[in-house]
């Protein structure tokens, strides 16, 4: 079944007004008809069950059936602060990390960042990885779409840490040195509510001086398994690890 994501003002005395984008997908794209059935989300992680009602070019009015009651949301909160990586591969962490479960992406300027975008390319590419985030969310039924922030630097990624419960640093270095993992250690003393940000970076991985910055901050420095990953793997290994931690085994 189709969904869609609106903003509150959207919903009003038992009704749904779509518009937009999502109005022509309605019925250009999908040719829906009245009495067909869609699910709509607002922006408050409210998703409802609704019949269409009238179809127009311009709208789609839709009357509320019932509130989806089954929850589908990771039970912490899992940001993602990714340093810029080559090409395409902050599309990919975007699209499959979405599917995962990530509540939020951060990119940001690394020391190996090969990439260097200023503001104008900065803000298509925000645009479009929104795009991708948005879409991911329709498609894997989420009951919101996790934002992708602004491109921060380093500094200003440090000055969130204090906003998050826990702070996980991926260093493959770590492996070296770990007996057991940090990481499972970190995801154990985890509770519902909490929220996480999980830094990973760039191809060329981190530099000692910025490891150093995080770590001085509060980042934990965890090794992801004995093998090295791929900048763009890492922030799916480590949601897919968390949804088994916490949704798997419980």
């Amino acid at each position: 079944m189709q969904r869609y994501f609106l903003s509150k003002e959207h919903f009003d005395d038992g009704y749904v007004m779509i518009n937009g984008e999502d109005a022509k997908h309605i019925s250009r794209v999908m040719r829906m008809a009245i009495d067909d059935l869609v699910i709509c989300c607002d922006n408050e992680r409210k998703c409802y069950l609704c019949k269409i009602t009238e179809v127009m070019p311009n709208f789609v009015k839709a009357v509320i059936v019932e509130p989806m009651t089954k929850q589908v949301e990771l039970p912490i909160n899992v940001s993602i602060a990714h340093g810029l990586p080559k090409g395409d591969k902050l599309e990919l962490v975007i699209q499959k990390g979405t599917e995962l479960g990530a509540a939020s992406f951060i990119p940001f300027q690394a020391e190996r960042s090969i990439v260097k975008l200023d503001e104008k390319k900065g803000r298509k590419k925000i645009e479009r990885w929104n795009k991708i985030s948005k879409e991911a969310s329709e498609q894997s039924h989420r009951q919101f779409v996790p934002p992708v922030e602004a491109i921060q630097t380093l500094k200003q990624l440090v000055h969130l840490f204090h906003s998050y419960s826990y702070v996980i640093l991926a260093y493959e270095e770590e492996a070296k040195n770990d007996e057991k993992s940090r990481f499972h250690h970190t995801l154990s003393q985890m509770k519902q509510g909490d929220s996480l940000l999980f830094v990973v970076g760039p191809e060329g991985g981190f530099s000692d001086r910025e490891v150093e910055l995080m770590v001085e901050n509060g980042a934990i420095s965890c090794a992801l398994g004995p093998r090295i990953l791929r900048s763009e793997t890492a922030p799916l290994y480590g949601l897919a690890a968390i949804s088994y931690h916490f949704e798997l085994l419980g």
